[in-house]
């Protein structure tokens, strides 16, 4: 005997509820998994590294890492947040004890269709902020700096990393903030911006604290993010813009020599690029949300049915109407089995007819009552 989990379809932010199991502990339960499990494999993922770095002659640097130079660390860090995205998916199904899928959309999946289209209306959005990022005046320090052109054999490799490290990275960042976190509050507060708030507070102080300017981009980015990902059913506009922003500003730094090493983040924008970071991003939520109106995604979950063992308290109570007249009884004859007179009742009134009563072959008597 089968009972559903919900009654009524689930938004993006309520999938621990999907299936019926979600418990207070559940999502407390994934914090430990989601710290201890990133602290492990940066510690074996840094110690393999050093073992290499050692034996290939590497030199060291005066933090205790190995030097393996500006793109190859820059990989190695963009991979130790890229750690999370299994992690987060790790949690959900053990932890959560729901479908890893349910953190990707409210399909269960990652919308790949839908990805491209929204990746496609981000590009001419951080286009606009690349553009801007050469146009606009920034600090005194910045403007009278000199950069060297790396040339462009080697800006195409750092292209070639970045396209495969920078997703990845991007995409961890969007499941653990907008997809884990935000499912973990809405676990428990229907509304939706209580699951969106906390979020975006917490993305922006995970950057650092920059500029007042910056911080402020972090936030109306992370808020802006978390909308797109209920209003859609899913993370793919969020990541969509996430990665195209940080391969553009990653991209920007390989142009030059020594522009990977710096280590600034966005939390440290100036106010002019903020401004128009703050623009773009609003900009392309509009158009995310054209394109949700014109074809739109998958909303809403349906909650799934789970098997609930079968009690004696759980069966339907069945009364019966069928009158049966007193006993004694005296013995059957041939024509009536059950003796003169006490035919039992028609179970619809006496003006309806009567069923047969059962016959018993191989005996003449009546079964012990």
């Amino acid at each position: 005997m089968t009972t559903p989990a919900a009654s009524t379809s689930l938004p993006y932010h309520r999938l621990a509820r999907l299936t019926g199991r979600h418990r207070w502990w559940r999502p407390l339960l994934g914090v430990p998994l989601l710290a201890g499990g990133w602290l492990l494999l940066v510690i074996v993922v840094d110690t393999v590294s050093y073992a290499v770095g050692t034996v290939a002659g590497r030199p060291e640097l005066r933090d205790g890492s190995i030097d393996f130079g500006l793109l190859p660390t820059t990989a190695l860090e963009l991979s130790y947040i890229a750690f999370m995205l299994p992690l987060v998916l790790l949690a959900v199904r053990w932890t959560e004890r729901r479908p890893a899928g349910s953190v990707s959309s409210v399909a269960g999946r990652l919308r790949w269709g839908w990805l491209m289209r929204c990746s496609a209306v981000a590009v001419p959005a951080v286009a606009l902020l690349a553009v801007a990022s050469f146009l606009l005046p920034t600090s005194e320090e910045e403007s009278t700096a000199t950069d060297q052109w790396v040339g462009l054999p080697a800006f195409l490799t750092s292209m070639a990393v970045l396209a495969v490290f920078v997703p990845l990275q991007a995409a961890a960042e969007e499941y653990v903030f907008r997809g884990w976190m935000m499912q973990a509050v809405g676990g428990f507060l229907r509304s939706p911006w209580c699951a969106v708030l906390p979020q975006a507070v917490l993305f922006a102080a995970a950057h650092g604290w920059g500029t007042p300017w910056g911080f402020a981009d972090l936030l109306v980015f992370a808020l802006i993010a978390g909308w797109l990902t209920i209003r859609t059913g899913g993370l793919e506009a969020s990541v969509a813009l996430h990665v195209m922003n940080n391969l553009m500003g990653f991209g920007l730094a390989a142009t030059t020599v020594d522009g990977l090493a710096s280590d600034e983040t966005a939390a440290d924008l100036p106010w002019q690029i903020a401004a128009v970071d703050t623009m773009t991003s609003l900009l392309y939520a509009a158009a995310v949300l054209w394109l949700a109106r014109r074809k739109p995604p998958q909303r809403l979950a349906i909650p799934a049915v789970i098997a609930r063992p079968t009690t004696l308290s759980t069966l339907p109570h069945y009364t019966s109407h069928v009158a049966y007249a007193p006993g004694p009884y005296p013995a059957p004859t041939a024509t009536t089995p059950y003796g003169p007179g006490h035919r039992p009742e028609p179970p619809h009134g006496s003006g309806a007819p009567a069923a047969p009563p059962p016959v018993h072959p191989g005996t003449d008597e009546r079964p012990a009552q």
